[in-house]
């Protein structure tokens, strides 16, 4: 009997990739505006139009802005479909792509946030696309490497830091697919799926 070579940069890829095939990608699909921007509790943080946000700070290069405080506020507030797709968007993915593959520099002060369900997923679909690209492209040597100064812990692996980007993935997308199905429990005659 022949096993197959262990090729690591296919395990820590695979992490992410099932997860999104087989659970998240069709449960975002026809993610709505009003499931997007609904907030289930008061003043949580989200995404508004610039100029009407009363968080502590605003920031965004485009119409939209996102709640923002610093130091973060304990207990940290609720945030919304559209807050939560942002993080993962912009500090999660966009960033780190910046940092290792060559996309261009971001910050949550330089993004253009999306003011639609839709642009926001496009967004998503976009710099996951990024980031698998970038990965794949890794030897093992690389993802065996430190990942350096571009993260705050440069000791750590760039596989230690594959792992740690499809953990914030998984837990963040994960909170979204709950806050659609609290969105479609609460307003049933509103929901699409």
């Amino acid at each position: 009997m022949s096993a197959e070579p262990f090729d690591l940069n296919q395990r820590l890829r695979e992490q992410w990739e099932f997860h999104w095939n087989h659970q998240v990608r069709a449960r975002l699909h026809g993610l709505t505006d009003d499931e997007y921007f609904w907030s289930p509790v008061p003043d949580a943080w989200s995404l508004r139009p610039r100029g009407t946000s009363t968080a502590p700070v605003q920031v965004g290069a485009g119409e939209f802005t996102i709640d923002y405080a610093f130091p973060e506020p304990d207990p940290p507030p609720f945030t919304t479909i559209a807050w939560r797709l942002s993080h993962v968007i912009v500090g999660v993915l966009a960033a780190r792509n910046a940092a290792h593959f060559g996309a261009p520099a971001v910050s949550y002060e330089s993004w253009e946030y999306a003011g639609t369900a839709a642009t926001a997923l496009d967004q998503l679909e976009t710099h996951l696309d990024l980031w698998l690209t970038g990965v794949r492209g890794l030897s093992e040597a690389e993802l065996l490497a430190p990942v350096g100064d571009k993260e705050p812990y440069p000791e750590l692996a760039v596989a230690d830091l594959v792992l740690h980007i499809h953990r914030e993935l998984i837990h963040h997308l994960s909170e979204v697919c709950l806050l659609r199905d609290l969105y479609l429990h609460t307003h049933p005659n509103g929901a699409t799926r």
